[in-house]
């Protein structure tokens, strides 16, 4: 752990180094997301694919990020998760460069569950490595690492239709995020960071499927990046629906994630204070539903208000939920298997929603409806935040390991 790891002018060194590849990593977990709906108009445009099909392109790999981060234990123990990191690198390189020369809709829509398959294994292995490595600054580590996601989400927002513009073609826009892979991929593999023990013996997702606080975990992280998801998919072609040129409504969705790198960093620090996060999450939730009225009330007048009171609402609640699920169990190894299954369940939930916009988009031909389903989501999940008292994990977790901070 880091109290270790900073003995001598050589350990923190290696700490420092493993810490840069963990942000190098995170900034690969998103591009493959937000690179597609700035350019959703040229992809439909050349491939006809109507919204709902569309819609895919963010459902499919938040669910193959759902479905194959339950297997982050079985990689784990099987390849260890030094390997395991690298090879969702390895097909999120893959992914990305099959889109550079995909032509049809059928390979744009395999290419987005591929990469799905990448972030999942990243996703199910890093909380465990972080959480072994830098427990006494677990919160402000894990602010960094979901600061770095937003921040790599940002990137693709921006980065790609500016890229297409450059290049005349959306391929290269959606391609060009195989190059940053490959280089996480080296930088991961340059560091001898410490990776957690492997279990003694698998004890797979049985205990937590009967676990009533591994669900309801599952639950609320699944419904918060249900937000997150669909702004993702749907914020830019929203506006320009509204009359945005696509690299107006891209900058817009880089807004936001600005200020969810904002917020990923600030509201765990300030959370550090206490061992309770649910004011710092009650707050994120807040803005989450203040961002949303506002898109349906007056989405013109003070778009990038809302924008950016929606992202730092985002922001603030990924980092705290996964924060929040580490601090149920204590051993590395036990917490990290839990955050694989809460993000597991949690991102098949999340799947969901921009699906579910996309087909109110295509009956009602307006976003409306969607922004009010997520303030309807949003409002819910500030009644389970009260649930989540901190005296009350070692009982909610018993049976799957000890909780010695509590």
């Amino acid at each position: 752990m880091l109290e270790g790891t900073l003995a001598s002018p050589r350990a923190r060194r290696g700490g420092a180094l493993l810490l840069a590849a963990l942000v190098l990593v995170a900034l690969n977990l998103r591009p493959t997301l937000t690179s597609v709906s700035p350019l959703l108009g040229d992809i439909r445009a050349a491939t006809g694919m109507p919204f709902r099909l569309a819609s895919l392109l963010t459902t499919l790999p938040v669910l193959a990020m759902g479905l194959f981060a339950l297997a982050g234990g079985r990689v784990s123990r099987t390849i260890g998760d030094r390997h395991g990191v690298a090879l969702g690198l390895v097909v999120i390189a893959a992914a990305c460069a099959w889109r550079w020369s995909s032509a049809g809709s059928g390979a744009l829509i395999g290419s987005a569950a591929l990469a799905g398959v990448g972030v999942a294994l990243i996703q199910a292995l890093l909380p465990g490595v972080i959480k072994h490595n830098y427990l006494p600054r677990l919160a402000l580590t894990m602010g960094l690492y979901s600061a770095s996601i937003m921040g790599g989400g940002g990137l693709g927002a921006v980065v790609s239709p500016y890229t297409a513009h450059l290049a005349g073609d959306w391929h290269v826009g959606l391609g060009i995020w195989a190059l940053p892979a490959a280089a996480a991929l080296m930088a991961w593999y340059a560091v001898p960071g410490q990776m957690p023990e492997a279990a003694a013996a698998g004890r797979g997702l049985e205990p937590l499927l009967r676990n009533r606080r591994a669900w309801l975990l599952a639950l609320y992280f699944g419904l918060i990046n249900g937000g997150y998801t669909s702004m993702v998919a749907w914020l830019p072609p929203f506006f320009v629906q509204r009359g945005l040129t696509a690299q107006h409504a891209g900058s817009l969705l880089g807004l936001m994630t600005a200020a969810q790198v904002v917020a990923a960093l600030t509201l765990p620090a300030l959370a550090l204070r206490s061992a309770d996060r649910r004011p710092w999450l009650a707050f994120g939730l807040l803005l989450q539903l203040t961002g949303f009225i506002g898109l349906q009330l007056y989405p013109d007048t003070l778009r990038w208000l809302w924008v950016v009171v929606t992202g730092f609402g985002l922001g603030g609640c990924f980092a705290l939920c996964l924060i929040l699920t580490l601090d149920h169990l204590h051993e590395p190894r036990r917490a990290g298997e839990l955050a694989a299954f809460v993000q597991g369940v949690g991102f098949i939930i999340a799947a969901l929603a921009p699906f579910a916009i996309g087909w109110i988009r295509d009956v009602s031909g307006g976003f409306g409806a969607g922004w009010l389903l997520l303030t309807v989501s949003a409002a819910a999940m500030l009644g389970v935040t009260t649930r989540y008292a901190p005296q009350g994990y070692s009982a909610a977790m018993r049976g799957l390991g000890a909780n010695k901070n509590r």
